[in-house]
C-alpha cells in the first residue's frame, strides 16, 4: 500500500497528461526488443498495460501483440493515450477509464501485464492478486522501472548544460513547501517500497531482471524542461492553485538563464525490467 498519510485522488495528475508526453524522455525501442526476446513475442496475445497514462509503453509495445489494453485512473491521460495512438498509426489498442482496483473488470485473459512507473500508486497486495488471475498460465507480469523526467546526475561532458533539477526542486518546494506533495495528500517518506515480497505473497515467481541501457545524449528544450516538471505528481499544475502563472514564470525564468540557446542536454537513466510469473 501507499504511505499511510496519502490516499489516491482524482487529482493526482490533473493537468499533466499532455506535459506528460511533451516533457518525459520516450522510452526507447531497445524496451521493445528487451521485453520482446525475454517472452519470445510473435505478435499473438493481448497486452495489459496498468497505470498506462498516455500511452507510452501501450504503444512501444502494442506491435508485439495481436490488441492492447490500456487502463488508466485518469481520463485526460487516456484523452492524450488516443491522441498518440492516432499520431502513430496505432490501431489495435483498446482504452479503458479504470483504476487498477477495479480490475478485473471483464476484461478476459492477458499474456502479459506490464506497469511502468505505476504500480507505487496502487492496493499492490489486491492489485497483485487480482492481475494474477487475468493472466494465461505461460503469462507473464513485467514491472518496467524507470525515471524519464530527468536523467542521471554524472560529470560526463555534455553539448549543453544539465538542466538544473536542484534548483527547480528548491523552487518547487519554494511555492509548495518542503514535503512532497501527491494529489490532495502528502508524502513524506516517498512512494514505498517491498515489491518483491508483495508479488510472492500474491503467488508470483521470479523475477527475471533485465537492463537496458542508454548511452545516448537528449538535448532538451525549456519548454520540455518546463514540461518535465509538470508532469510530475509532487508538482501538478492544479497543485499550484491561482499562484500557477507566477510558478511557470520563475520556472521559466530560471531555465532560460540555465540553458545555452534555449536548450539543455541529459543522459536518460537505465531502465531495469523485473519479470514476473504467476
Amino acid at each position: 500500500m501507499a504511505d499511510s498519510t496519502w490516499q489516491w485522488d482524482e487529482t493526482l495528475y490533473a493537468g499533466s497528461a499532455h506535459h506528460y508526453s511533451v516533457g518525459r524522455m520516450p522510452y526507447p525501442p531497445a524496451l521493445a526488443e528487451a521485453i520482446g526476446t525475454a517472452l519470445n513475442l510473435d505478435g499473438t496475445g493481448r497486452l495489459l498495460d496498468v497505470g498506462c497514462g498516455p500511452g507510452s509503453v501501450t504503444l512501444l509495445l502494442a506491435p508485439l501483440f495481436e490488441t492492447a489494453v490500456g487502463v488508466d485512473a485518469d481520463r485526460d491521460m487516456l484523452t492524450e493515450a488516443r491522441r498518440r495512438a492516432s499520431d502513430v498509426g496505432v490501431t489495435n489498442v483498446e482504452w479503458r477509464h479504470l483504476r487498477a482496483e477495479e480490475l478485473p473488470a471483464d476484461l478476459g485473459t492477458f499474456r502479459v501485464a506490464t506497469f511502468a512507473q505505476s504500480y507505487h500508486w496502487m492496493d499492490r497486495p489486491l492489485v497483485a492478486r487480482r492481475v494474477r488471475d487475468m493472466l494465461a498460465p505461460d503469462g507473464a507480469w513485467v514491472h518496467v522501472g524507470a525515471t524519464t523526467h530527468q536523467g542521471v546526475t554524472d560529470d560526463d561532458p555534455l553539448p549543453y548544460p544539465r538542466p538544473p533539477w536542484p534548483r527547480i526542486d528548491e523552487l518547487v518546494a519554494r511555492y509548495l513547501g518542503p514535503v512532497r506533495r501527491a494529489g490532495q495528500g502528502l508524502l513524506p517518506t516517498g512512494t514505498p517500497g517491498g515489491e518483491a515480497e508483495i508479488m510472492l505473497a500474491a503467488g508470483f515467481s521470479g523475477p527475471t531482471r533485465l537492463t537496458v541501457e542508454q548511452g545516448m545524449i537528449v538535448e532538451r528544450s525549456v519548454d520540455e524542461v518546463t514540461s518535465a516538471v509538470f508532469s510530475l505528481s509532487s508538482s501538478a499544475p492544479h497543485l499550484f492553485g491561482d499562484r500557477l502563472p507566477a510558478f511557470e514564470a520563475d520556472l521559466r525564468e530560471l531555465l532560460t538563464s540555465a540553458a545555452r540557446d534555449g536548450l539543455f542536454a541529459e543522459r536518460p537513466r537505465d531502465i531495469g525490467i523485473a519479470i514476473w510469473r504467476p
